[in-house]
This record gives C-alpha cells, sequence and structure tokens, in this order.
C-alpha cells in the first residue's frame, strides 16, 4: 500500500516548522522568504565534484570552523532554510539540528535543474543574510566563480576553468583547479 504525504499549505507562507512535517524522499526541500521550493536529487557528476571539493575544503580548514554538505539546514530566519551542496562554519555556530549564524562559506554545485536558482535567487539570498564567502562550481563545463561579501554586496574575488587554479584567501587560504574535481 503506497501514502501520500499532503503538503500542509499552499507554495508560500511556509516556516522552518513545516518543513518537520515533509517526507524524508530524497528531494531538497528549501524556503525562501516562506516559498517552497523542491528541487530533485543530485545527478552523480554533481556528487563527484561535491566529494572532490569537500575532501579539499577538508584537508584545509582551521581548527576553528567546520565543513559539512547537504543536506544540513541552514535557517537564518524563521521563513529561510536553505541547503548549500557545502557550507563552512564556525565551530562555535554548531548547533544540533541546524545552522542559523551566518556561514563563512557557501559553495553550490550547479547542475541544470539549479543553475539559475544558484546564480541568482540563491546568490542573493546568501549576501542578503551575511553569508560571507559564495563558490559556484560547474561540474560540466569544470569551473569555479568565487565571491566575497562586501559592504553587503558580493565582488568577485576569484575564478579558474579546467586545467586552471585559483588560489582563495577567504575563508581560509585554499587552491581549487576545476577538472581536479571532475577527474577522479
Amino acid at each position: 500500500m503506497t501514502t501520500m504525504t499532503v503538503m500542509p499549505h499552499a507554495v508560500e507562507g511556509w516556516t522552518v516548522a513545516d518543513l518537520e512535517a515533509l517526507p524524508d524522499d530524497g528531494l531538497r526541500y528549501e524556503l525562501v522568504d516562506g516559498i517552497l521550493l523542491v528541487s530533485p536529487a543530485p545527478r552523480p557528476i554533481h556528487q563527484e565534484a561535491l566529494l572532490e571539493l569537500a575532501v579539499l575544503l577538508r584537508a584545509g580548514v582551521p581548527a576553528t570552523m567546520k565543513v559539512y554538505f547537504a543536506p544540513l539546514d541552514w535557517q537564518p530566519d524563521d521563513a529561510t532554510s536553505l541547503q548549500p551542496d557545502l557550507l563552512v562554519v564556525r565551530r562555535a555556530d554548531v548547533r544540533e539540528r541546524n545552522i542559523v549564524a551566518p556561514l563563512v562559506l557557501a559553495v553550490e554545485v550547479l547542475s541544470r535543474s539549479t543553475r539559475r536558482y544558484d546564480q541568482l535567487l540563491k546568490y542573493s539570498v546568501y549576501a542578503e543574510h551575511g553569508v560571507a564567502s559564495y563558490w559556484m562550481v560547474d561540474p560540466v563545463e569544470p569551473s569555479i566563480v568565487a565571491y566575497d561579501l562586501v559592504d553587503g554586496g558580493y565582488e568577485e574575488v576569484g575564478r579558474a576553468s579546467g586545467d586552471e587554479s585559483v588560489t582563495l584567501a577567504k575563508p581560509f587560504e585554499i587552491t581549487v583547479t576545476p577538472n581536479a574535481l571532475v577527474s577522479g
């Protein structure tokens, strides 16, 4: 017998408390200003880039910070809940269930179904809520674009594609070569 989960209300007007009632079904449920956004599970190339980048970040992270990967909710207010593909947080900001403090770094690995969402919506939400650094990684055309928050808006601080490398200073010094993230 199959059971169906009924959404508690329309697409908008959601709170982070409403997310507790949603099924653990492999989909990613996120909120922006109370609007429910649902995206499919990632593809293998997405996961490959995510894993390689997580290993790279984990190797260089200072003791005062931690690296996590989705699904882990970042909930800066009651109407916003995002799950960056990778996130770096201060150890002091880690709670039992989710993260509410501004992130040190949010990383999104772009996919066909989330590209515009990551490049426009998440970009603006992360800046609005004080995420210090934001990186977008494209695994299909291997590349990275990195931004740091300056006076409330993002400024590009580095980019690389293919076999090029970029060394980024924040949140800690790290060198990323996009092809190395997907050629494993």
